[in-house]
């Protein structure tokens, strides 16, 4: 019998019962519901099922539900669920569920097996590249452990170069393990197995599908954008202010510098208060800092030393998760009312003195100094006769929602977030993520770009490392150098650009004259690209767009790119290909097919092959495909506020292109309500022709000038701002202008 509905299916089978439920036409949801267990609200999807038309075909042993792209088959006899899109069919061929009674609580581990095709690549899954464990970049034939530790973000998400995406709404520890065609996925605790299939073909549209579940990535302020340098740590309100002045001193562009831990002093572990000794006046360091054109992060800690008034307010409001580190407590984020008083501490102490932004430190939670993850977390007991072990992923959600929402009630500043762990859903609450503690070696920079990429197709936007390795090494000496240069240039070209580590200062100038200079320049680089991150940034916010670009989202039909991890697409137009070894200033890159500049000479190279470019040690390679139109600042500016009315305007011919130019505020969410300004560009090759549209938004801009370059061998290459072909003042209305052919 065949019926077309609106909603969800069940039935009985497996475990129990089976939940059928469609979001959208390529989103299909897949609950196994164990006798006497029910379906509670999810922390992680806030999407609500689009009312769409399903077709449902029940025979005697067999239930088919289907929409226009996905078809689910649930037969009772074999007890498999076949999941046909596209091309495609995933067989579920086994599911169990044990029941546990452990560390107080009852609960089911699950387990499941699905059947996948043989052949494509399987990424994202968070970010697993740290200490031991290098990771891969294609988890094919490889398990990966999902749970929260220092350089392991665990991300529920697994996406198939295939053109789909697997997303568990499961909150415990878990395995994906991978083998030939067969996936076995392990959760150790939970009350049902619940997960999601997306389907693009399309990459970009998997990992929309994942935002439109766990909610869309909000903008950053503009200065998030730009440069960060942060130590552990500067330890008084006068190394801090002295360090922001000689970066102005030197004319070296920043944004933001970051107070790290330890500023509490005699009063105990994240007090949530400044020794006076070290801190005199913390609000007039946040002033002095600000007076330069600089903003200000500061480190707050999860837990707090039992000795401070932190700690015992908590006590006494019952937020301290029961069972944790004697001498610490942990806050309880799991209880609504304990995460509003977070944000209110913060904000009684912190927001007020106007500090601009919020480093989230030891996320996964660290319970105490040092504590990264033990087995034992899996037994706090987190109220309302719950314990950890079904929720244990779930901490850094939760504490970036206390801010974020406490935050927002209170202003309308955006909220920015530097966090050590993070979930699905985590880029609703405005957050970065950084790869933790990891040592500055060859290895394990290499690793950082398996990591930056898998994160960035978990559909997470942000992302940062401490360029050189948390575990710093000696600046003066000349393999460090040579290791820093190279890691910099790289995080140049991460959506967010941030040094940090111990044992060493690493601001420029530590280096020498040399290499400070090269430093230098990649920071000057970062500042010309800025209109372009920026409506990258834009992107992400509208269109669910992925900056860090492995080059599997934009070349899946190319067997040679998939497979390649140590190159990807900065937005759509830019091809990083860092050096990560060292004494070495050549490298063989892959360019795609189509046209294709070298950044540093304009020179055009046909692609569809391998090259062997130089790069010296002040070069990173960098290609760029014909069809471009890059917008850059111009050169010499101090900080992001300061990008200003006048911009060079890139255009590589050879082909047609689209960009645009966004602009807003940079600090605010009027964006939400359209007070933006968003400038369309348009190149079309047969005509020589470029149109620059009308206005988009609601937000008024001042004349504009766009100095138009059109790049070729020699002109238009580097950092340097190059002479024009043609400058034009914008108001707001459309502009077509035509150029001799080349």
């Amino acid at each position: 019998m065949k019926n077309t509905i609106v909603g969800s299916v069940e039935t009985p089978f497996g475990l129990g019962e089976i939940i059928i439920r469609f979001y959208d036409s390529n989103i299909v949801n897949i609950i196994h519901v164990p006798h006497d267990v029910a379906v509670e609200e999810s922390f992680v999807v806030i999407a609500k099922p689009k009312s769409i038309s399903v077709t449902v075909d029940e025979r005697d042993n067999e239930v088919v539900v289907s929409s226009d792209e996905i078809s689910v088959r649930i037969d009772k006899v074999s007890n498999i669920v076949e999941i046909s899109f596209g091309n495609l069919i995933i067989r579920e061929v086994s599911r169990r569920a044990i029941k546990q009674s452990r560390y107080g609580v009852e609960f089911h581990t699950f387990e499941h097996v699905l059947e996948i095709d043989p052949d494509s690549s399987l990424y994202g899954l968070g970010q697993h590249a740290g200490y031991s464990a290098h990771g891969v970049y294609n988890y094919r034939n490889h398990a990966v452990y999902l749970v929260q530790r220092n350089t392991d973000i665990a991300m529920p998400f697994l996406v198939s170069s295939a053109g789909y995406g697997i997303l568990w709404d499961m909150y415990s520890m878990g395995v994906v393990e991978s083998r030939g065609n067969m996936l076995r996925i392990w959760f150790e605790a939970g009350d049902y197995l619940s997960y999601f299939l997306i389907y693009g073909p399309n990459l970009d549209r998997v990992i929309a599908g994942y935002r439109w579940l766990t909610g869309k990535a909000v903008m950053l302020p503009r200065y998030a954008f730009g440069y960060w340098q942060s130590k552990e740590r500067y330890a008084s309100q006068e190394e801090i202010v002295s360090t922001a002045k000689i970066f102005r001193d030197r004319g070296i562009p920043i944004d933001i510098i970051v107070q790290d831990w330890l500023y509490w002093g005699k009063y105990g572990w994240n007090a949530f208060k400044f020794d006076e000794e070290r801190y005199p006046d913390p609000k007039k360091m946040v002033e002095d800092v600000h007076k330069l054109g600089i903003k200000i992060i500061i480190s707050i800690w999860p837990f707090f030393e039992k000795k401070t008034d932190m700690y015992r307010e908590a006590e006494e409001r019952r937020c301290i998760v029961s069972g944790g580190h004697g001498n610490h407590g942990l806050v309880n984020v799991f209880n609504e009312e304990c995460r509003e008083w977070f944000w209110k501490k913060i904000e009684e102490v912190f927001f007020k003195i106007d500090i601009d932004g919020w480093w989230l430190d030891a996320s996964e939670p660290e319970v105490g100094p040092g504590l990264v993850y033990d087995t034992w977390q899996r037994t706090l007991d987190i109220g309302n006769g719950r314990k950890m072990v079904k929720y244990l992923n779930l901490y850094p959600l939760l504490e970036t929602k206390a801010v974020y929402d406490g935050q927002r009630k209170v202003s309308n500043r955006r909220v920015l977030i530097l966090t050590r762990s993070g979930f699905a859903g985590i880029q609703r609450h405005g957050v970065v993520n950084w790869s933790g503690d990891v040592t500055g070696d060859w290895t394990t920079f290499r690793t950082q770009i398996w990591a930056g990429l898998n994160y960035s197709l978990s559909g997470l936007p942000y992302w940062t490392t401490d360029i050189g390795g948390f575990f710093s090494g000696n600046p003066e000496t000349e393999g460090y150098k040579e290791l820093f240069v190279r890691w910099f240039q790289w995080g140049a070209f991460c959506s967010i650009f941030r040094v940090h580590g111990t044992y060493y200062p690493k601001e420029p100038w530590k280096f020498g004259k040399e290499v400070e200079e090269i430093l230098i320049k990649y920071i000057r680089l970062r500042y010309r690209l800025l209109p372009y991150i920026y409506t990258l940034a834009w992107m992400v916010y509208e269109n669910d767009y992925t900056i860090m670009r492995p080059l599997v989202m934009d070349f899946r039909e190319d067997k040679n790119a998939i497979h390649i991890d140590d190159q990807y697409m900065f937005g759509p137009f830019i091809m990083v290909s860092p050096i990560t070894t060292p004494s070495t200033f050549e490298r063989e890159v892959y360019l795609p097919r189509g046209l294709w500049y070298d950044f540093w000479s304009g020179k055009k190279l046909l692609g569809g092959r391998r090259v062997r470019i130089q790069a010296p040690l002040d070069t990173v390679p960098l290609y760029v495909k014909a069809g471009a139109v890059i917008p850059l600042a111009m050169d010499n500016i101090r900080n992001s506020d300061e990008i200003g009315t006048e911009f060079e305007l890139r255009i590589y011919r050879g082909r047609d292109g689209e960009f645009a130019l966004y602009m807003d505020d940079g600090e605010t969410y009027a964006y939400e309500n359209g007070m933006y300004t968003l400038i369309p560009f348009k190149w079309i090759e047969k005509e020589n022709k470029l149109v620059i549209e009308d206005k988009k938004g609601l937000m008024n801009i001042p004349q504009l000038r766009f100095k138009v370059v059109l790049v070729e061998e020699g002109k238009g290459v580097g950092v340097d701002e190059a002479k024009p072909d043609v400058i034009v003042d914008y108001s707001g209305k459309k502009i077509v202008l035509t150029f001799s052919p080349p």
